[in-house]
């Protein structure tokens, strides 16, 4: 679908708002400045606040906590019918997890210049995942090894797994 076609319901703003006073209750709690809500057919099935610092996890992001506990509640990792209502927009992290969970929107309050000026930069990364992996500040070496792919193939010889 196109984003031009997506009009912005009163629903919309309603969930919008939670994300958003989901943020400003974490900001008074000491956690940062984000909430998310997950929302399927009109019902709220989970939300989500940064709790990085509260919890010493760099990946308690508002949106992965939301996804942890919507998938939790769902007993399912697929989000597929769910739409998202962030306080910012994901960053690349979250963004990438939103695309694994399978969600169908996101929808996003503050942008990534919004994040940037109080000092939640994320351009580093983009900029990073842009370049040639040779170049990353980041060392990522293959080293190739027998024993790495052995999962790989018995993945694929696997005949009862669960695709995802």
């Amino acid at each position: 679908m196109n984003r031009r076609e997506i009009e912005i319901t009163p629903a919309d703003i309603k969930f919008m708002d939670m994300a958003a006073a989901l943020a400003e209750e974490n900001v008074r709690k000491g956690g940062g400045p984000f909430g998310a809500v997950i929302v399927r057919d009109g019902e709220v099935i989970a939300t989500g606040a940064n709790s990085v610092t509260l919890t010493n996890d760099p990946t308690a992001h508002a949106e992965v906590n939301a996804i942890r506990s919507a998938c939790a509640k769902e007993n399912t990792f697929s989000l597929k019918g769910c739409t998202v209502y962030s306080s910012c927009e994901p960053c690349p992290m979250c963004l990438s997890a939103l695309y694994w969970a399978g969600v169908d929107r996101i929808f996003y309050g503050n942008t990534q210049d919004d994040a940037d000026k109080i000092n939640f930069s994320d351009k580093f990364i983009y900029d990073e995942l842009s370049r040639d992996k040779d170049n990353r500040s980041l060392p990522c070496v293959h080293l190739k090894n027998r024993r790495t792919i052995k999962a790989f193939e018995m993945w694929a010889d696997k005949e009862d797994k669960i695709e995802y």
